[in-house]
């Protein structure tokens, strides 16, 4: 059964991801090289390490496996990530001259709508979850990476100007989204 499943969460993901790069265009990255991520979710010690992007372009399967790796762990829920987040979090990576198979530490990726709803009222509207948040888009992420200073990263991730950035030093992450150009 667990094949089955992997097999149509694949399907899907590669569906959504073909749409997602054809909305890209893939000409615009025709001349990259192989593209991947590695991370490691914090809250369920499962590590991923995937090629999203290669010589005929975007990987539906790297996409898949990454997709499965930034659901909410808190019900198990998955959603089509943006492809643009895992390009925009690779950047980030060799921005800061690290290794393509340098993991990153995932603090939060996808947020279900009720996960998001729950998180906001547990810590009333201070606790900087945002109402209409990136994380239910499949747009954003909360990182750190081990060994890289949290302000290092900040900045790399500021020097993109790719999308939101979101400092957070108390909590030891910094958020990266794909929407609009902001920073706070």
């Amino acid at each position: 059964m667990l094949n089955m499943q992997m097999g149509r969460r694949g399907l899907l993901g590669g569906a959504l991801a073909a749409g997602a790069s054809a909305m890209i265009g893939t000409k615009a990255f025709a001349a990259m090289p192989e593209r991947r991520l590695a991370f490691r979710n914090i809250h369920t010690n499962e590590t991923f390490d995937a090629r999203f992007f290669g010589a005929n372009g975007w990987d539906l399967q790297g996409l898949a496996e990454l997709n499965h790796g930034l659901r909410d762990w808190r019900n198990n829920e998955s959603t089509q990530m943006d492809p643009k987040l895992m390009m925009l979090l690779s950047q980030i990576r060799d921005k800061l001259s690290l290794s393509p198979r340098t993991k990153l530490e995932m603090i939060s990726g996808y947020r279900s709508p009720q996960t998001n709803s729950a998180l906001r009222q547990r810590g009333g509207e201070h606790t900087g979850v945002a109402s209409k948040s990136q994380h239910v888009l499949g747009k954003a992420t909360d990182i750190h990476i081990p060994g890289v200073p949290l302000d290092r990263l900040h900045l790399a991730a500021m020097s993109m100007q790719a999308g939101g950035v979101g400092y957070y030093p108390r909590d030891g992450f910094v958020h990266v989204d794909t929407g609009r150009v902001r920073t706070w």
